[in-house]
């Protein structure tokens, strides 16, 4: 088996879970029709005349303006409750003092002051609580789709009709400043625009003093219809602080007078609107669909009356789509065709002085408009989508049916009694409210048959995995045909389907191309598999997995289907780890030795199993165990609660340093993370250095040596600058932001010019060459001559070390007087794990530079968790069989469980709001400009850093039990009939071979590789498969979007992210054992010359 097959088959492996993947989202996650239809005043949105005689009315449309002007205010992020004024001291209750309350003390003075000008309302938002879906539904009165929260950092301009296009159509002048969001939404929609980089969450002034520089001149100078300032402040200062620190109260006090200088600016024309376009979380996050996200406030105010009662005590819920067809209908303009909001009626009243018979027909009259523009969307949509439940389409068009003839006899009588007009008000009420929810329930439907075709993919790839792990180690295992069939399959599926595509001149569907290729591929598999279950085996060789890890994993599995447990998995996941590694510690006590070799070593065919007795006692596996646990509990002390879970606290230990308010506290956790910083680096360089790795001259020892160093010196240069920024002199602040932007990228430089170096000469062995007896802890290479085959160089090291013994000792005895011609390589039995253990400290610096300072204790408990349990698993292994080699489901399953417990640790949750958005500005704390993929990768490391090391690290499962093998001199065995002569000779020891072992056997060594890389992805694949059918069984469920989509969404990103770092580390492994053969190689012809 040769080592690009091995890569090979991985890699279609991979494919399979791919196209797997996404097959199942294309039909999970579905994406509404946008329909490019159009509202115009010179079709009216049903039949019949026009209310007011507006036809004939200049600046009017479906009806006649109320205002010619609008002022609209975002403050993104500004919470429902930041706009409440301070609780006043209950007796008997602590006062509630929170940064927060009663800062726009304005809005509170206006309703007081002036009653029937001003209206605050709770606006009931819509997931996604993004910023660029929020901006959709507040101009388009649609709802976006819960996949289009991947757009986010990518908007594309808006094609279905929504207000600025109506306002363009209009002649209205439409100004606008701040958030540059708008610009890729609205693209030369704006007579006047001022925009701001909206991506740098760390910024909390630029974009709000940007705005205020344009604000006050452009109102004054009158060169406007409508002016929209999108402020960021509040928004930033939630991501970056929280909505409790002081900082917040500063930003809304600000805004409070932003809004006290508006409304002194105002005419009377003019309509004033504050809104907020989201919520935020308790730790100043958004993207989810709590309560708090999903809360905003909503503020109105206009210098003429406008409402006809006094505000309620208890501000009214209305939904954020509400506001589009209200502004649409004051300004005179047509509703946008894709809106399915209500009009808020109580606008329409006509104003304190109206008559009440005469503010409720001017409701009706709104509301009739906008129940015709929805049903004429209704109908429209239906047609092109068949996608509407029919029957709840046709008792919304009875119920519209009856409200609108209700409605036209009430134009005849206009003097009817006020009981008839809330009648019709609450039929065309009932309307609006249904049709809102049936779109809402369409636009959740899902494609059974792609979610079907998915899971069964993604499960007949697990089953591969599975059975080809076992058959990886049979010496008749058909390797060729299961790779070279499938792609002639695969290419034989893909042509029928395109075929049969551009005959029937249907569009190609790539996902379902791919799937039709990947299933394809997969039938010669299932044929033989088929024919070995026919075979009647025994249902142990077909699940090969020890029965306590198929009970645990099962139970893993079990949980993905509650969202109680999804929620909880950050305290499920350490419990199940520490489950695992007590069954560890019990059977290796239960079995007599530490890890029997039945578990590590399959036996060959009619032969038996070598035995040895246990390395280690119990005492030392106890030990082990016992601080796997401890790292365990350590760990899970870094923590982030769910949003679900009020009672629970977050660690404070998670946010950055820059956040905390007290110096004596910063300065001493800036000590303890760059301590953890420092024991890291010199626990992986005394590990190099046991091992004998650190004496090379080749240039990656040397960068080992002095370029980690400079790394954690940068590295905490870096945290020293950004823990401080806010509070360095004005004179240095231009010095560190220039340095906040070259440590970083120096450090990241660095981290890349090390794997450069270590893939170009990864043997790190010092070579000694000389007579006389050569130094301990090496591998001696006794020169007898080039190799005669290329199964001699495979075989170099072992048919050197055992085979060319006798004829080098009659050279010995040759030359007695000289010495021997020796060539020692020192610590060569370590090179596997000596280069991947550097990979994965060149990795850990800059994952580490996009987490918080404190995050690098978790670092250092994840590579001493690592070791741990490392030697637990290797303990006791007897390297006495000569293969095949094999890794247990126990060290596998325990691994997997590791990686998604650091990602817990780390402080991520499963869910959009907790996504540590700060990653995308180290080293570019100015933004990106318009790149998106940059800061989307850095913000991808940060979440998924613990999958990618993991993965990375993954055959060090392999190699650990070799490394482990004692590196102390052995005495060396003499042969039958040797006794005189080893009277005669001094002792000769013999050194052991450790990682040198598996090059015993290539071909073993090679299946070993691909052995473990399926059983890791069987691994992630399972709970892939079970994230895929939780969220199709339970697709109606009420946290199907809040915990199962987001859920299945980072488990196919991590599965990927996994898959990437596994073939990188099997592909560095086989880079290394390519270089040493190609080392020995010159060794041998150097001294043959």
């Amino acid at each position: 088996m040769q080592k690009v097959s091995v890569l090979l088959f991985l890699a279609w492996v991979c494919f399979l879970f791919y196209a797997g993947i996404a097959l199942f989202t294309s039909g999970f996650l579905l994406t509404r029709l946008e329909l490019t239809n159009y509202s115009s005043c010179q079709e009216p949105p049903g039949p019949g005349f026009l209310p007011w005689g507006s036809q004939g009315k200049p600046g009017a449309c479906w009806m006649a303006s109320r205002f010619s002007r609008v002022v609209l205010v975002l403050i993104d992020a500004l919470r429902f409750d930041f706009a409440q004024p301070q609780q006043s001291h209950v007796p008997g209750e602590p006062p509630v003092s929170l940064p927060f309350l009663g800062k726009l003390g304005s809005l509170q003075k206006l309703l007081e002051i002036q009653p029937h000008h001003t209206r605050l309302y709770r606006s009931q938002v819509d997931p996604p609580t993004t910023t660029m879906q929020r901006l959709k539904a507040l101009t388009t009165g649609s709802l976006p789709t819960f996949i289009d929260a991947g757009s986010n950092f990518a908007s594309y301009a808006i094609l279905e009709d929504n207000l600025i296009k109506q306002l363009n159509n209009a002649g209205r002048r439409v100004v606008f400043m701040g958030d540059d969001t708008w610009k890729d939404l609205f693209p030369g929609a704006f007579s006047k625009a001022f925009f701001f980089s909206s991506f740098n969450v760390k910024d909390l002034h630029t974009v709000d003093n940007g705005i205020l520089e344009h604000l006050y001149p452009t109102m004054d100078s009158g060169e406007w219809d409508v002016l929209i300032a999108h402020f960021l402040g509040v928004d930033h200062c939630g991501h970056k602080h929280g909505p409790h620190h002081p900082e917040m109260a500063k930003k809304l006090s600000q805004m409070d007078q932003v809004i006290q200088g508006l409304v002194e600016r105002l005419e009377n024309d003019t309509l004033l609107v504050v809104a907020g376009d989201h919520g935020m979380t308790m730790n100043g996050d958004h993207g989810g669909d709590s309560e708090l996200e999903v809360s905003a406030a909503l503020f109105l105010y206009s210098p003429t009356a406008l409402f006809s009662g006094a505000p309620p005590e208890e501000p009214e819920v209305i939904p954020q789509v509400s506001l589009v067809p209200t502004l649409a209908l004051l300004l005179g303009l047509p509703i946008p065709f894709g809106n399915i909001g209500e009009v808020m009626a109580e606008v329409f009243s006509g104003g304190k002085d109206s008559r009440p018979d005469s503010s409720a027909l001017a409701q009706a009259l709104a509301l009739h408009l906008n129940a015709q523009q929805v049903s004429r969307f209704l109908h429209a949509y239906s047609a092109a989508t068949q996608d509407l439940q029919v029957k709840e389409l046709h008792r919304l068009q009875n119920l519209f049916s009856k409200a609108s003839a209700d409605y036209q006899r009430l134009l005849q009588s206009p003097h009817a009694a006020e009981a008839t007009l809330q009648t019709v008000i609450t039929e065309l009420q009932q309307f609006l409210r249904g049709a809102r929810a049936i779109c809402i329930e369409s636009w959740a439907r899902f494609s059974l048959v792609r979610m079907a075709g998915g899971a069964a993919l993604l499960a007949a790839t697990c089953f591969l995995c599975l059975l080809a792990s076992q058959w990886a180690t049979s010496p008749a295992f058909p390797f060729r045909p299961l790779l070279l069939v499938p792609v002639a399959w695969a290419l034989a599926g893909a042509t029928l389907y395109a075929g049969l595509l551009t005959t029937t001149r249907l569009k190609l569907d790539l996902v379902v191309l791919g799937a039709v290729a990947a299933a394809g591929s997969l039938l010669p598999f299932l044929w033989k598999a088929w024919g070995s279950w026919r075979s009647k085996k025994p249902l142990a060789t077909l699940l090969p997995i020890p029965g306590p890890v198929l009970l645990l994993l099962l139970i893993r599995v079990a949980t993905f289907f509650s969202d109680s447990f999804v929620v909880a998995e950050a305290r499920a996941t350490p419990f199940l780890l520490g489950s695992l590694i007590l069954l560890l510690v019990v059977q290796l006590h239960w079995e007599g030795q530490l890890l029997a070799p039945k578990l590590l070593t399959i036996p060959r065919l009619a032969s038996s199993t070598l035995t040895g007795p246990p390395r280690h006692s119990g005492a030392y596996a106890l030990r082990l165990g016992i601080g796997l646990l401890l790292c365990t509990r350590l760990a899970a002390l870094f923590h982030r609660c769910p949003e679900e879970t009020p009672a629970c606290h977050s660690s404070p230990w998670l946010s950055p340093l820059a956040s905390m308010v007290g110096g004596p506290a910063k300065n001493l956790w800036y000590g303890a993370s760059v301590g953890a910083l420092v024991a890291l680096l010199v626990v992986v360089r005394l590990w190099l250095r046991h091992y004998g790795n650190l004496k090379s001259p080749e240039p990656p020892v040397l960068f080992v040596r002095w370029g980690l160093p400079l790394m954690a010196l940068g590295t905490a240069a870096y945290w020293a600058l950004v823990s401080g920024a806010d509070e360095a002199p004005p004179r240095l602040r231009a010095l560190v932001a220039g340095a906040s932007v070259v440590l970083p990228r120096a450090v990241v430089g660095l981290a890349a010019a090390g794997l450069m170096l270590l893939l170009w000469k990864p043997v790190t062995v010092l070579v000694e060459a000389g007579t006389g007896t050569p130094r301990a802890r090496t591998v001696l290479t006794p020169f007898s001559g080039p190799p005669t085959s290329q199964a001699d160089l495979d075989y170099v090291v072992p048919q050197i070390y055992r085979h060319m013994q006798e004829e080098f000792r009659g050279r010995l005895e040759r030359t007695k007087s000289q010495g021997p011609l020796t060539v020692a390589a020192c610590q060569l039995g370590s090179v596997y794990s000596a280069a991947m253990v550097t990979v994965l400290t060149l990795l850990a610096f800059p994952l580490l530079l996009l987490h918080a300072e404190r995050i690098s204790l978790v670092f250092l408990l994840l590579f001493l968790q690592s070791f741990l349990l490392l030697h637990l698993l290797a303990a006791g292994i007897p390297i006495t069989t000569p293969g095949p080699f094999a890794v247990p489901w126990q060290a596998v399953s325990a691994w997997a469980l590791m990686a998604t417990q650091t990602f817990y640790s780390t402080g991520h949750q499963p869910v959009f709001p907790a996504i540590h958005w700060h990653a995308a500005f180290v080293g570019f704390p100015e933004g990106h400009g318009s790149s998106t993929w940059l800061p989307a990768l850095l913000v991808g490391a940060n979440t998924f850093a613990s999958h990618l090391l993991f993965a990375v690290g993954c055959p060090l499962l392999l190699l650990w039990p070799f490394l482990c093998e004692s590196h102390g001199p052995r005495k060396r065995q003499q042969p039958p009939g040797s006794e005189a002569e080893a009277r005669v000779r001094p002792e000769e020891e013999e050194e052991p071979l450790m990682e040198m072992r598996l090059r015993d056997a290539p071909h073993h060594f090679n299946a070993a590789l691909l052995q473990l890389g399926l059983k890791y992805l069987f691994v992630l694949g399972v709970q892939i498969l079970a994230c895929a059918l939780a969220a199709s069984i339970l697709r109606r469920h009420l946290m199907v979007w809040k915990v199962f989509a987001p859920k299945f969404i980072f488990e196919a990103i991590g599965f990927i992210v996994s898959s990437a770092g596994l073939l990188l580390g099997i592909a560095l492994v086989m880079r290394v054992d390519g270089a040493v053969s190609s080392w020995f190689k010159k060794l041998v012809l150097a001294q043959q010359r």
